[in-house]
This record gives structure tokens, C-alpha cells and sequence, in this order.
């Protein structure tokens, strides 16, 4: 039996927490990492506030602390959220991220789309 990506993502997003524009950025007023998982192109026209850039191609080689590829800001205990364009790949790459050990993710529920929608501030890339 095959699955739809939509399909996917709604199983991704059962499995994690899903965060408000409001809840996303009191927490990372408060310290949380925020995970920007969309491709460099797609930041042109701004990102969240502090934002770590990691395409989600890429999300789970870097998140990796025993893959060569591992970026050190990505800690698995450490509260992490995730965004996207909307909330689909976030929400994917929330839930590998769980599997990868992750204890503390979520994910911008709406992406930047939400984020924007909600009047929240952005910074050029």
C-alpha cells in the first residue's frame, strides 16, 4: 500500500508538537533554537529572527551528532523548532528528528506563511 505526501505529513504532525506564530516566538524569546528548513532561495524576502538555516534536505545530517555532517548547534536536548514555507517539511522534519533522538522538537505549525499571517517580525537572511 502507498501514501500520499499529504498523507505523510498529517501522520508527521499526530506524532508532534504543533506550535502557534505566538507560542513560537515566546519560546524563542525564551531561548529555544529555531530551525529554518527551507532552501536558501526561499529566505530571500526574510526569516525568523535568529533563525539556523538548514535545508531539510540536509535536516538530518546535520542533526546528527555522530555524522561528520553535524552541525553543533543542533543538540538532541535541546528545545528545537522547526519552520518551513507552510508546515508540511517542518512537520516531516520534526518527526525525523524524534527519531533521531530529539526530545524536546516541534514545529512552526503554518510555516512562515503563519508567521506572517500572525504580523510577526522578520530579519533579512
Amino acid at each position: 500500500m502507498t501514501v500520499t505526501t499529504a498523507e505523510l505529513v498529517a501522520d508527521a504532525t499526530s506524532l508532534i508538537e504543533n506550535l502557534d506564530p505566538e507560542q513560537a516566538a515566546r519560546e524563542v524569546a525564551d531561548g529555544a533554537l529555531i530551525v529554518d528548513v527551507r532552501e536558501a532561495n526561499e529566505c530571500d524576502g526574510g526569516v525568523i529572527r535568529g533563525a539556523l538555516l538548514v535545508p531539510r534536505g540536509l535536516l538530518e545530517f546535520k542533526a546528527d551528532p555522530r555524522h561528520p555532517l553535524h552541525s553543533v548547534e543542533l543538540d538532541p536536548d535541546r528545545r528545537t523548532i522547526l519552520y518551513c514555507a507552510s508546515g508540511g517539511r517542518s512537520a516531516l522534519g520534526a518527526r525525523a528528528l524524534q527519531q533521531l533522538g530529539y526530545r524536546d522538537v516541534a514545529h512552526l505549525a503554518g510555516g512562515m506563511q503563519a508567521w506572517l499571517a500572525a504580523g510577526r517580525p522578520t530579519s533579512a537572511r
